[in-house]
């Protein structure tokens, strides 16, 4: 593990090699493991996704969101969808202190999508990083699964269903000078694995040690963060941390692919963190899809009190 841009950079090159005989697989682990014990977050690289698929889907995804208001708007839910979060273009709400848009997609296979015709080549881009995005969650959780010394395959029984995993386009707005320039303001991701691509613009800032971190831009890189259910499972050892997008005087786009757990899963720490170790749980266990409505219910009608907004202390012991 090397540190560029003060966050952790981890080389997935040794999991995509015939042989191990330097080492290179619990090496990696390692670096795994201690990103996400100090900061939750880390820089991949050799990560398996084509360069060139990343740079085409931004270019893309850049020029769907310059189409007017009502192209954009096409995009949604198709008939029927089961989606456990609603399809198809959207901007933050009204009230909210964040500026941003996005394109919420699933899994083409299952449908739940219904895309732009313009601009050409974006539907089979979208398509592509998400393929490559799942195969890339699939990887990473298995690292994880040996990272907190779990039974061999554990991850994969608990979590085989991937019909809950998600990407979404971004574009942020400018920044002005007569508004509050969040783009994103800070929060914890509520799922297992987040992954991020991003332009050259910048303004992703993961907090570390009471200090905001730049996730500068690095081309060809994936920053990788952990989120909430992997934070409980772990009773706290591996860390959802805080981050946020702070904008900047040019447009931002991204994509965010949430690999995550099916809604009726039960999470609570686990005995590898708890019993066997003689630690109490440090969190309650809970419902996922329990847990998704109340941090939605932070957007739809956010509290008038910060500290009452729904976060995992939630169920903290």
């Amino acid at each position: 593990m090397s540190t560029s841009g003060a966050l952790p950079v981890v080389d997935l090159a040794p999991f995509f090699t015939q042989g191990d005989e330097a080492g290179g697989v619990a090496r990696a682990t390692e670096a795994v493991r201690e990103a996400c014990r100090t900061h939750g977050f880390f820089r991949a690289v050799n990560h398996g996704v084509p360069p060139e698929l990343m740079a085409r889907a931004l270019e893309l995804s850049a020029a769907f969101f310059a189409l007017p208001d009502e192209e954009k708007a096409k995009p949604r839910p198709a008939e029927g969808s089961e989606a456990p979060l609603p399809a198809g273009y959207a901007r933050q709400p009204a009230h909210s202190a964040d500026k941003n848009e996005y394109l919420l997609v699933f899994d083409p296979k299952i449908g739940f999508n219904v895309y732009p015709a313009e601009p050409a080549g974006f539907r089979e881009a979208v398509e592509e990083c998400y393929a490559k995005f799942t195969e890339l969650g699939l990887l990473v959780q298995e690292i994880l699964n040996e990272c907190m010394g779990l039974p061999q395959g554990f991850f994969r029984d608990f979590n085989g269903d991937r019909g809950f995993d998600f990407m979404a386009a971004l574009r942020y707005f400018p920044a002005t000078e007569e508004e509050n320039n969040n783009g994103l303001s800070a929060h914890e991701d509520g799922n297992c694995i987040t992954f991020v691509i991003q332009d050259g613009v910048g303004g992703l800032e993961v907090l570390k040690d009471g200090e905001w971190v730049p996730a500068e831009p690095v081309e060809g890189s994936i920053i990788v963060n952990i989120g909430d259910v992997i934070h409980v499972l772990s009773n706290g050892k591996l860390k959802s941390a805080t981050h946020r997008v702070v904008r900047k005087p040019a447009h931002r786009h991204s994509f965010a692919f949430f690999f995550n757990i099916h809604g009726d899963k039960w999470i609570e720490p686990l005995p590898e963190f708890t019993a066997k170790i003689g630690e109490a749980p440090r969190y309650r266990g809970f419902v996922f899809n329990e847990y998704q409505q109340l941090r939605m219910r932070n957007k739809t009608h956010p509290p008038s009190r910060p500290e009452d907004v729904v976060h995992i202390t939630h169920y903290a012991i």
